[in-house]
């Protein structure tokens, strides 16, 4: 009875620190735990709710994704929307939430304020860069140019 209990513990501890590693992303929840288990299994986090929370630095290493939050901190000021958070060179949500604002207030993005980094949101950030000298193809897609770009953009120390 004893080992039941311990390998139930370890089979719930083992499944809550994969769900949280985001391992079983899209597994159903019979895979995440026994069908005999009375231990009620976590339900697995969809991909897009994992998406939401990943750092997306689109190319930039910590120094040029600080100056592009210093920026986004800045313009949040000037046109009073919510900035991106800590100035951490991580650009996650918050920072493309506010990248997201900066676009709509610019005319170059018509989506919802979500912090994803969808095609729309790399769309703004093709205009707001060939408002800046870039000359890019507004197509939706980060590809080599659109990364350059926004790194040479990036460099100016803003912070």
């Amino acid at each position: 009875m004893r080992s039941k209990i311990m390998k139930r513990a370890c089979v719930t501890a083992a499944t809550v620190a994969a769900l949280t590693a985001g391992g079983l992303a899209g597994a159903g929840t019979s895979f995440a735990a026994p069908a005999s288990s009375s231990v009620p299994a976590a339900s697995a986090a969809s991909a897009e709710a994992i998406g939401v929370l990943a750092v997306n630095n689109l190319g930039l290493d910590t120094a040029h994704a600080k100056s592009w939050q210093c920026l986004l901190r800045d313009r949040a000021s000037t046109f009073g929307f919510p900035g991106p958070g800590t100035i951490d060179g991580q650009l996650g949500t918050n920072s493309w939430k506010a990248a997201q604002n900066l676009f709509k207030t610019l005319g170059y993005y018509s989506d919802s304020i979500d912090g994803i980094v969808g095609p729309n949101t790399i769309k703004g950030l093709q205009q707001y860069l060939n408002l800046h000298g870039a000359s890019l193809t507004v197509d939706g897609l980060a590809g080599p140019a659109t990364k350059s770009a926004f790194w040479n953009f990036a460099g100016t120390h803003r912070c």
